[in-house]
C-alpha cells in the first residue's frame, strides 16, 4: 500500500537535528521528525526540589515540561494560561517524557542539580511526544558533556540513550513512524520507548475502536525496533558534531530552516 508521502512501511521520515537554538538553555536542539519539529531544550540548575531536601533524598532531579504552541496545529490551539490548566494530554506526554530520561540516567551522579527538558512543539505532524523524547535524549546528553567539560560534573550521568517511535496498523499493514494523516486513520496506534540496546521503557498501545492481534503487535514492534536503531545512530552523530567547534558560515536560523525543500 503506498503511503501519503512515498515511504516504505519500514521507513522513518527524514530526521534531522539542529543544535544551539536555544543559546540560554545549557543545550538545545530543534528535531525535526519530517514535517514534525520540536525543540528542546535541557537547563541544569544548581538546586533540587524543596521536596528532595526536605525527605534528605540523595542526588538530583529530572523533570520535563511539553507544550504544544498556538501556531502548530492547522487550527490555532489555545495557550495552557488561557484556558487556565495543562490539558490531560500534555500533562501524559510531559511525564511520559520525564519518566523516559529517567530510566537512563543515575541522578545520584547528578549531584544537587535538576535538569528541567522543556519541549515546545513548533509543528505538529503526528509523532510530537516521540520525536520529543528523541531530542529530549540529545539534548540532555550535550548539556551533560558540557558540564563534564567544565568540571561542573565529575562522573556521566547518562547511562545510556533512549529514543522513541511510533507503529501503527492502517488497512491491515504495518506502518512505521505515522504522519498525521496515517495516524488519524489507524485501527491501531503504538509509540514505543526504548533504549539504544533495545531494552523497553514504555509501551503504549490502543486499538483505535479496533482490536489487534498478537502477530500484528510483533509486527510493529519489529519495524519499531529498526526505527529505534536508525534514531539511536542518528542520536549519536548529532551529540560528537555538537561537541566540535562549530563553523560560523554553517550557523542556519530557524526562519531557512523552515523553508527547506
Amino acid at each position: 500500500m503506498p503511503r501519503t508521502d512515498g515511504r516504505t512501511p519500514d521507513q522513518l521520515r527524514e530526521v534531522s537535528f539542529v543544535m544551539d537554538v536555544a543559546p540560554h538553555a545549557t543545550a538545545s536542539v530543534l528535531v525535526s521528525f519530517g514535517n514534525t519539529r520540536v525543540i528542546c531544550a535541557a537547563t541544569i540548575q544548581d538546586e533540587v526540589p524543596r521536596w528532595m531536601k526536605m525527605q534528605g533524598v540523595q542526588g538530583g532531579w529530572l523533570t520535563a515540561e511539553y507544550s504544544m504552541l498556538p501556531y502548530s496545529t492547522l487550527e490555532r490551539k489555545d495557550r495552557d494560561s488561557t484556558r487556565g490548566k495543562v490539558d490531560g494530554r500534555s500533562t501524559e506526554i510531559q511525564r511520559l517524557i520525564g519518566r523516559s530520561l529517567r530510566a537512563v540516567v543515575d541522578l545520584k551522579k547528578l549531584g544537587q542539580k535538576t535538569l528541567w527538558i522543556d519541549c515546545d512543539v513548533l509543528q505538529a505532524d503526528g509523532g510530537t511526544r516521540t520525536a520529543s523524547i528523541t531530542g529530549a535524549c540529545v539534548a540532555s546528553a550535550v548539556a551533560f558533556n558540557r558540564l563534564l567539560e567544565k568540571g561542573k560534573l565529575t562522573q556521566q550521568p547518562l547511562k545510556k540513550k533512549v529514543a522513541a517511535i511510533s507503529a501503527g496498523i492502517l488497512k491491515g499493514e504495518a506502518l512505521l513512524d505515522l504522519c498525521y494523516v496515517e495516524d488519524a486513520a489507524a485501527e491501531v496506534d503504538c509509540n514505543f520507548v526504548l533504549t539504544e540496546g533495545g531494552d523497553f521503557v514504555e509501551i503504549q498501545g490502543s486499538g483505535e475502536e479496533s482490536t489487534f492481534t498478537e502477530a500484528q503487535m510483533h509486527s510493529m514492534l519489529e519495524i519499531g525496533r529498526r526505527g529505534i536503531r536508525e534514531l539511536v545512530a542518528l542520536q549519536e552523530e548529532a551529540i560528537n558534531k555538537a561537541m566540535q567547534p562549530a563553523d560560523p558560515s554553517k550557523i542556519q536560523d530557524l526562519a531557512s530552516l523552515f523553508n527547506r525543500k
